[in-house]
C-alpha cells in the first residue's frame, strides 16, 4: 500500500489522540448519523432487499472462486475492444506502469476520477516524483488534496472537515486559481461547489490524460463502470485523449445481468439514492467518441493472498459503499485517520491487514479496532461477516506462524499480550476446568457484589478506563436452576 501510511502509530495510539478532538467527533457524529438514517429509509423501500443482498453475496463468491477464468475473459474482451491490459503484482509495478504511460504521451498533468485504489498504491506521490501533477476532480478529494490531508472515509473523503474549514482551505488557494480575493467566499455549500467547479473546468478542458479506477468490470464485454454523483468522473472519462484505469482484480463481475444487482445495492447503501446520478460505462475505444487510447491496469497488491484465506476472502466482496463506517461506534469516535490506511472503518480493519500483512504494530492492531457489535454485518449489502473475519484475524495475530506475502514467506511473531492478561487467562482456564471451583467462585462473587469496585486496579485499570464492569447477579445461573427446577443441575 501507499508509503503515505508507513510509520503510522498503532490504532490505539492514533485513536487516543483522535477522540480528544471535539471538532472531529462533532463532524463525524453529524455526518455519519445523517447518512445512515437516509440509507435506512432508502433500503426500507425495497421488499426484496434481503434477496438482493444474498444475490450480491452469491455473485461475488462465485466470481472469486473462478477469478482466474473471469480475469482472462476480461483481458480478452478489453483487448478485442481496442484497449490494452497491464498486470501489476504490487503498488510499485502499478505506479511504474502508469508513470511510463503518462510519460509516453509527453504530458506532465493528469486529471483523476475519485479512486481508492490509486490512494492505496500512492499513485499521486509516484507521479509527483516523476514530475507529473495529478489533479483530483472529486469535490471531497479536491478538499483533501488542497488541504495536504488524507481521506478519512470511503464515500466522503473529507467527512472530517466542516464547511468553515473547507472555505478556509479554498480561500488559501484562490489566488493561485485567479478567483475572488480571500474573504469573498462564503461557507455556503453552493458557493463552495461553484468555486471548485470554476477551478476544475479549466483542468477538464486542458487535460490530455485521465486516470480512473472502476466500481465494476464486466468480464463478458470488457466494460468498466464508474458510478458518481457530481459529473466530474464523466468529464474525465470522455474529454482526455488517453484514459488509464487502475482497478483491483476483485472488482470483476461475470455478466451485465450480475451488474444489475450491484447497481441496485450500491447507491442505496452508499448515498441513499435509488440510483446514481451518473453511471458511466466504457468498453475499449471508439473512433470519434471518447479517449483514443485506453489502458487497464489490473492490480493484485495482496489480493491473491487474501483470496487464499477461506475465511478472510469475503472481504474481497466489498463494493466500497461505506455503510459499515456509518454505523460503527468505533469509527464515529476515532475517525478514519486512526486506521492508518486508505480503507478506514470496519472494512479497513479486515481488508488492510490482509493486503499488507500483520507484521507492523499498526496492521496487527487493526483487527482489534472493533467492539464486535455486528452492526457492520447487518448493513453490508454483500453480507460480509466482518466480526467473523475480525476474530479470525485476531487468531492469526495471536498465534503468529508463517504466511505468504507477495509470494515471500514471512514469519509472524505471536502477540504475547500483557503479563497480567496471560495470568488471568491461565487462572480462568483452570477454574473452567474445575466445576466445583467455578461454582464456589460464582457464589462468592454474588455474595460480595456490593463491595465490587467499578474500576479494576493496577494493570486492569486501562481496560476499565473505557468500559464499565458488568454487575454481578444476586445468584448464579446454576443456583437459580437448582432453586427453580427442584435440584436438577
Amino acid at each position: 500500500m501507499s508509503g503515505t501510511y508507513l510509520g503510522m502509530p498503532s490504532f490505539p495510539q492514533a485513536a487516543r489522540q483522535a477522540v480528544r478532538d471535539e471538532t472531529l467527533r462533532g463532524n463525524l457524529r453529524h455526518a455519519t448519523r445523517t447518512i445512515r438514517d437516509k440509507r435506512a429509509a432508502a433500503v426500507a423501500e425495497l421488499d426484496d432487499w434481503a434477496e438482493l443482498r444474498e444475490a450480491g453475496k452469491q455473485i461475488k463468491d462465485r466470481t472469486l472462486r473462478h477469478l482466474d477464468h473471469y480475469l482472462v475473459q476480461l483481458e480478452q474482451a478489453v483487448t478485442a475492444a481496442g484497449g490494452t491490459v497491464h498486470w501489476a503484482a504490487d503498488a510499485a509495478a502499478a505506479n511504474r506502469i502508469v508513470t511510463d504511460l503518462v510519460r509516453a504521451t509527453g504530458e506532465t498533468e493528469v486529471v483523476k476520477v475519485k479512486s481508492m485504489v490509486t490512494q492505496e498504491i500512492g499513485l499521486n506521490e509516484a507521479l509527483a516524483a516523476a514530475g507529473i501533477r495529478a489533479y483530483e476532480t472529486d469535490l471531497a478529494e479536491l478538499i483533501v488534496q488542497l488541504g495536504d490531508d488524507r481521506p478519512s472515509h470511503i464515500l466522503v473523503p473529507a467527512i472530517h472537515r466542516n464547511r468553515t474549514e473547507i472555505r478556509d482551505i479554498f480561500t488559501r488557494h484562490m489566488a493561485d486559481w485567479g478567483r475572488p480575493a480571500p474573504g469573498d467566499l462564503t461557507d455556503a455549500p453552493a458557493d463552495l461547489a461553484e468555486a471548485a467547479r470554476l477551478h476544475l473546468r479549466e483542468k477538464f478542458l486542458r487535460a490530455k490524460v485521465a486516470v480512473s479506477g472502476a466500481n465494476f468490470m464486466v468480464a463478458e464485454t470488457g466494460t468498466l463502470v464508474v458510478v458518481e454523483s457530481e459529473g466530474n468522473g464523466r468529464m474525465c472519462l470522455t474529454l482526455p485523449e488517453t484514459l488509464i484505469s487502475v482497478v483491483g482484480i476483485e472488482k470483476t463481475v461475470p455478466t451485465w445481468q450480475d451488474l444489475e444487482v450491484f447497481l441496485q445495492l450500491l447507491p442505496r447503501s452508499s448515498t441513499a439514492e435509488r440510483m446514481n446520478p451518473y453511471t458511466s460505462t466504457w468498453t475499449g475505444t471508439s473512433d470519434g467518441d471518447g479517449p483514443r487510447a485506453f489502458h487497464l491496469v489490473l492490480l493484485d497488491n495482496g489480493r491473491t493472498d487474501a483470496l487464499a484465506d477461506t475465511v478472510g476472502r469475503q472481504a474481497l466482496r466489498c463494493i466500497r459503499c461505506s455503510a459499515c463506517l456509518n454505523v460503527c461506534p468505533v469509527y464515529e469516535r476515532a475517525g478514519g485517520h486512526a486506521y492508518g490506511s486508505t480503507y478506514p472503518g470496519p472494512i479497513g480493519a479486515i481488508l488492510t491487514p490482509q493486503l499488507r500483512g500483520t507484521t507492523t504494530p499498526l496492521d496487527a492492531s487493526l483487527p482489534y479496532a472493533s467492539t464486535l457489535c455486528g452492526a457492520c454485518y447487518d448493513v453490508c449489502p454483500v453480507a460480509i461477516d466482518i466480526p467473523e473475519v475480525l476474530v479470525h484475524l485476531r487468531e492469526r495475530v495471536v498465534e503468529g506462524g508463517e504466511t505468504t506475502r507477495r509470494g515471500v514467506r514471512v514469519t509472524l511473531r505471536p502477540a504475547k499480550g500483557h503479563a497480567a492478561e496471560r495470568a488471568a487467562m491461565r487462572a480462568a482456564r483452570w477454574v473452567f476446568d474445575h466445576p466445583a471451583a467455578l461454582r464456589a467462585g460464582q457464589r462468592l462473587a454474588a455474595r460480595t457484589r456490593r463491595w465490587h469496585p467499578r474500576r479494576l486496579p493496577g494493570p486492569g485499570r486501562a481496560w476499565t478506563d473505557s468500559r464499565a464492569l458488568p454487575d454481578v447477579p444476586a445468584e448464579s445461573f446454576r443456583d437459580w436452576w437448582q432453586r427453580t427446577r427442584g435440584g436438577t443441575r
